[in-house]
């Protein structure tokens, strides 16, 4: 077996063992109680992940067993591979780009405005279209009464503490409404009910809380952004990575025939 045989064999081994953190990766998205209730987010790493499994599976055959075949079918897939993993790539930065976040005076969390966001998350995730599916969803995961276990013994403390996006959107009224804080859960007597159409729909009901404020798609949307913004880093990784073993690969591809035809002349004088 050539060294770039050896080389290819070890490094689609490396790759085959970097598949397990995508995959590790994958589940956590899908586990976040936001994937759990948008399910076009939920598997697409998880799916590439076994997908980089199996394939580096194929040229660590392919090479250490000096398979011409399987090296040229490897190298077919990881080119497709590459392709899905790049559309992937400028997909997700093009989508999550835009931040729909900003800071409040006075308080340790950001606050979200819906039409910060990509016009295309908006359309696939917030319309009206998807948003009482998944806005059920959400109450049934029941995240916000997560906050009233916290010891949040004041305002104070509650005012500068940290929440994730999805919790500032849907588990309280946006802050321009001036409503008293009473727990994590319950505000009252809004000072200005008219600063934010948001408003008039927030709810001290459990069930209802700010479910139907745009602030809660904005959140869910913010969730979302943060999440595969952390991932795209893996994937960026992964991507140059899975583009050196495949330039190895193509000279182990070149040796294997170059020596395929070496012994096929050798047989030819024999």
């Amino acid at each position: 077996m050539g060294l770039s045989n050896n080389i290819t064999a070890i490094l689609n081994f490396i790759a085959l063992l970097c598949s397990i953190p995508i995959i590790a990766s994958g589940l956590w998205l899908a586990s976040k109680a936001d994937n759990e209730c948008v399910h076009l987010f939920r598997w697409p790493v998880v799916i590439l992940g076994f997908l980089i499994m199996v394939i580096s599976l194929m040229g660590f055959i392919g090479a250490y067993c000096y398979k011409e075949g399987l090296l040229g079918l490897y190298l077919c897939c990881m080119a497709i591979l590459i392709t899905l993993l790049l559309i992937l790539l400028i997909f997700a930065f093009v989508v999550t780009r835009p931040d729909g976040s900003y800071w409040v005076p006075g308080r340790g969390y950001k606050e979200y405005h819906l039409q910060g966001f990509s016009s295309w998350l908006r359309d696939h995730v917030a319309s009206d279209d998807y948003w009482p599916k998944i806005r059920n969803c959400l109450t049934d995961t029941n995240f916000c009464a997560k906050l009233d276990t916290t010891p949040y013994m004041a305002a104070p403390q509650y005012f500068f503490a940290h929440m994730s996006p999805l919790q500032s959107g849907c588990c309280k009224p946006p802050t321009a409404c001036g409503y008293q804080y009473v727990n994590p859960t319950m505000w009252i007597n809004p000072a200005n009910p008219a600063a934010d159409q948001d408003c008039s729909v927030w709810s001290s009901d459990p069930s209802m809380l700010c479910y139907n404020c745009s602030s809660c798609r904005a959140g869910l949307l913010g969730n979302l952004r943060n999440e595969w913004r952390k991932v795209n880093i893996i994937l960026i990784v992964t991507v140059v990575v899975l583009i050196f073993v495949y330039v190895i690969a193509c000279s182990a591809f070149r040796n294997a025939q170059t020596e395929d035809l070496f012994r096929q002349y050798k047989q030819g004088w024999t």
